[in-house]
C-alpha cells in the first residue's frame, strides 16, 4: 500500500473543487428563475405600455431580457439573461452581453424586448450560433416619462427593440453591438 504524498493530496483536492464548479445547468432551477422574471417584466410592460400588446399580438416570437446591467468607467460593458417565446411559450435561454470603449462613467439597468415580426428573422436569429443586434434593429425608447410608440411603419420592420425601466446614471440605452448566445440556465 502507498501512502499519498502531501502533493497528491493538494493537487487532488484543488482538481475536485475545479470539477465541482463546472455545472452545465441541467436539473438547475436557472430557468424557473428566469420564466419568473420574464412573465414579472412582460406583465410590468403591458401595463404600463398597452400599445405593446399589439406588437405582442403580431410578432412571430420575443426575447424578453427582465434585466440587464450596464456600467462603464471608461471601459464598459452589459449583461443579462432572458428567454425567447414564441406562441407564448419559453422555447430557449439567452444571455445578451456587451463591451464598451470610450468616454463613459456610471451604471444603469434596464429591461428590453426584442420582437420578431417576420418567421425569417426568428429563424435567422435561432440558427445564429451568435447574433449580434444590428442595423436590421428599430428601437423604441421610453426616457423622460415619454410613451413608448410603435407605428405601421415600424410595424413593417423585421425586429423591434423595446427598452424600457432604465433606471441609472449612464445617459441612453441601445443595443447596438450586444451579443445574444444561447445558454442552459
Amino acid at each position: 500500500m502507498t501512502i499519498p504524498s502531501r502533493r497528491g493530496f493538494i493537487a487532488g483536492l484543488g482538481s475536485a473543487g475545479l470539477l465541482a464548479a463546472c455545472g452545465n445547468g441541467v436539473g438547475s432551477n436557472g430557468g424557473q428563475m428566469i420564466d419568473a422574471r420574464v412573465d414579472q417584466t412582460l406583465n410590468f410592460l403591458y401595463s404600463n405600455y398597452p400599445q405593446t400588446v399589439d406588437l405582442r399580438d403580431k410578432s412571430v416570437g420575443m426575447l424578453v431580457m427582465p434585466l440587464v446591467t450596464k456600467a462603464g468607467f471608461g471601459l464598459g460593458g452589459s449583461y443579462g439573461r432572458g428567454a425567447l417565446r414564441v406562441n407564448g411559450a419559453t422555447v430557449d435561454y439567452y444571455s445578451a452581453a456587451s463591451g464598451t470603449f470610450g468616454l463613459q462613467i456610471g451604471a444603469q439597468q434596464y429591461s428590453h424586448v426584442l420582437f420578431f415580426m417576420t418567421t425569417d428573422a426568428l429563424e435567422n436569429f435561432r440558427r445564429s450560433p451568435g447574433w449580434s443586434a444590428g442595423a436590421d434593429v428599430e428601437y423604441t425608447l421610453n426616457q423622460e416619462g415619454e410613451n413608448l410608440s410603435a407605428d405601421t411603419t415600424t410595424a413593417l420592420l423585421p425586429i423591434i427593440a423595446v427598452i424600457f425601466g432604465q433606471a441609472g446614471l449612464i445617459a441612453g440605452a441601445t443595443l447596438k453591438g450586444t451579443k445574444y448566445t444561447r445558454i442552459i440556465p
